[in-house]
């Protein structure tokens, strides 16, 4: 009688609720715990805000350097283990930040919250999912995506009362706490991958298709497009009330636009999961890109009446591009190796990430509202890289789900 693979035999459902609760705590708890925090720490230590968003860019930066190394270390031993061990640098992290006086330690922390998020954020988790289910595993990536969405939604709320009862520090401990006490619980509860010497393996004796793309230059195109979404969504998000309101929008209107980025994410999402879901990943990776620059222009024909138009716009892409961080590598590549792709392709995605909020503040100072020119043609620019992509990109043979983490 045949084994049947441990993932599959677990359920799917069961395996993406466990993954996607686990990456909204790990996003929650890192990525946008500044939003909330940055202030009252700031004041606490006698510091600028600004400290705090620099030790986020620096952690952005180490995030985006372990990367590849994680990335492999995921493909030769699967995923279980190192989304569990980042759990607990997670918690070390916020406990020394709850503990921090000064620079020196706030730093520290932030080092610490960095090696975490190059373990235990998307990338990490998708490269899981490619070691459970090879390549069947796009629905189970877009279904973490869709719960994982709602980190700030849920976590904002969270960390603001938090902190207004007990006290930033208070509030770090309990996202400390959570990570031991659910995140780290719900990552070990994840199948094991199946071992390597049972994977299927491609057949040597192929010969690449005709005419196919060399793995690097589709991997350069990957990065570029990645890393040129990643600087939009993050300066766009640092100065989007401000951008609205020098078009001409009220802070109320601006407020209301903003609010809409969200759903607009999940929305989209939904229609990943469904509709877009039946045809190639470049498909709906193209149209993401296209949809900052047609919001742009709608902005300014349109002005303020058109400003939720804009947002709705932008944060569709956004949520689209999410996932095809790591549908578009593992369709384009296969499984075998698509944790050390993932990393390598993130890589300069992490950097622009970190620099785009103050790249776009100085365009904003200098040249007002034309800087959302600057980031529609920098999407437009990843757009043209996508149409280089072939879809005829030869794949290595699928893993099959379950067996065993080394």
């Amino acid at each position: 009688m045949s084994r049947v693979p441990a993932g599959r035999a677990r359920g799917p459902f069961a395996i993406v609720f466990a993954l996607g609760t686990a990456q909204t705590i790990a996003w929650a708890s890192s990525y946008y715990l500044p939003a909330i925090l940055a202030a009252p720490i700031a004041l606490d230590l006698g510091l600028s805000p600004t400290w705090v968003f620099a030790a986020l860019s620096g952690a952005l930066v180490i995030s985006g350097l372990l990367g590849p190394r994680v990335g492999h270390a995921i493909d030769m031993f699967g995923g279980r283990s190192q989304l569990a061990i980042s759990n607990l640098v997670f918690a070390a992290g916020l406990l020394l930040l709850s503990m921090a006086h000064g620079a020196a330690v706030l730093i520290a922390a932030w080092v610490l919250l960095g090696i975490g998020m190059g373990m235990g954020l998307y990338e990490a988790a998708f490269a899981t999912l490619a070691r459970i289910y090879g390549t069947h595993a796009r629905r189970a990536i877009t279904g973490i995506t869709l719960i994982a969405g709602f980190a700030s939604t849920l976590g904002w709320p969270l960390t603001t009362w938090l902190d207004s009862e007990y006290g930033w520090r208070v509030a770090c401990q309990v996202w400390a706490a959570i990570h031991i006490a659910l995140a780290l619980p719900l990552n070990l509860s994840l199948p094991r991958a199946v071992p390597l010497d049972q994977m299927p393996q491609p057949d040597a004796r192929a010969s690449p298709q005709p005419g196919a793309q060399s793995e690097t230059f589709a991997m350069v195109l990957l990065a570029y497009m990645f890393a040129a979404a990643s600087f939009v969504s993050s300066g766009i998000s640092a100065i989007l009330p401000t951008m609205l309101v020098a078009f001409g929008a009220t802070p109320a209107q601006a407020l209301l636009a903003g609010a809409l980025v969200g759903p607009a994410q999940v929305g989209a999402r939904l229609l990943e999961a469904g509709w877009l879901g039946r045809f190639h990943p470049l498909l709906s990776a193209r149209l993401a890109m296209l949809m900052n620059p047609i919001g742009v222009v709608a902005l300014v024909l349109g002005g303020p009446l058109l400003a939720s138009t804009f947002t709705v716009l932008y944060g569709a892409g956004n949520g689209i591009i999410t996932i095809a961080r790591g549908t578009l590598p593992l369709v384009l590549f296969g499984p075998a190796g698509f944790g050390r792709r993932v990393g390598m392709i993130s890589l300069p995605s992490r950097v622009t990430g970190a620099a785009a909020p103050l790249a776009l503040g100085l365009m904003v100072e200098h040249i007002g509202s034309n800087a959302l020119w600057i980031s529609a043609l920098v999407s437009v620019s990843a757009f043209l890289a996508l149409l280089l992509l072939r879809t005829e990109q030869a794949t290595s043979a699928p893993i099959q789900a379950g067996g065993q983490d080394s």
